[in-house]
């Protein structure tokens, strides 16, 4: 049975398209049937910049599926939320299109990672939010986080919004690429740890290595 896990962020910037990169190659590491999708890709054209990252960080080359778009059903040209984008591009989000291409990406694979866009407060819509995409698809969320000056602010807001929700998160993956300051890096990390020991508990922090690309 396929395993399907949303990832987000603490922002735009906080590094998910290479942590689902690599949490993609540590499952095929492990002999898992592996592929991400980016359900609405924005700033674009034809094809995912994000997915291309995926597959470079998993060593692999474009997939069928990608040739195809079931990986990125809905790509906008204008660099923005997915809610202004559409609008800029005269389209709407159709969140039917992104469920069929995530059904028939279970039906391929053990196991489908789906990259959300920016943060989880993030307009999908007029109408709905980005944290309720997995809300409402009842699916574990993967929150990407890392150590520069603020993101212990941004991260707890993000894990009490999952909180409040009664949502479940998969794990906290702290991406290290960002640890320019040694001082800040090494507390933010261990704040995030005490706080996911006392508020989460069994949730486990993962810290992703920064590779060159």
């Amino acid at each position: 049975m396929s395993e399907t896990i949303f990832i987000s962020g603490i922002d735009t910037d906080a590094g998910k398209s290479y942590v689902t990169g690599w949490l993609a190659k540590q499952y095929m590491d492990q002999g898992l049937s592996v592929i991400t999708e980016k359900p609405i890709q924005t700033g674009n054209h034809e094809f995912s910049e994000d997915i291309e990252v995926h597959r470079r960080i998993m060593g692999i080359g474009m997939q069928p599926v990608d040739i195809e778009h079931t990986t990125a059903p809905i790509i906008f040209s204008y660099p923005a939320s997915p809610h202004l984008a559409a609008k800029i591009d005269g389209q709407s989000v159709d969140l039917s299109l992104i469920d069929d291409a995530t059904k028939r990406l279970e039906s391929l694979y053990d196991i489908v990672l789906i990259e959300g866009a920016g943060g989880l407060m993030v307009p999908l819509t007029d109408d709905m939010l980005t944290i309720e995409y997995p809300l409402t698809r009842h699916l574990p969320v993967v929150l990407v986080t890392n150590g520069r000056l603020g993101s212990i602010n941004h991260t707890i807001l993000s894990l009490e919004a999952l909180q409040t929700r009664g949502m479940q998160l998969h794990s906290l993956l702290y991406n290290t690429h960002f640890d320019n300051d040694k001082v800040i890096a090494t507390d933010t990390r261990e704040f995030l740890k005490k706080y996911l020991a006392k508020n989460w508990p069994g949730v486990e922090m993962i810290l992703v290595p920064s590779l060159d690309i």
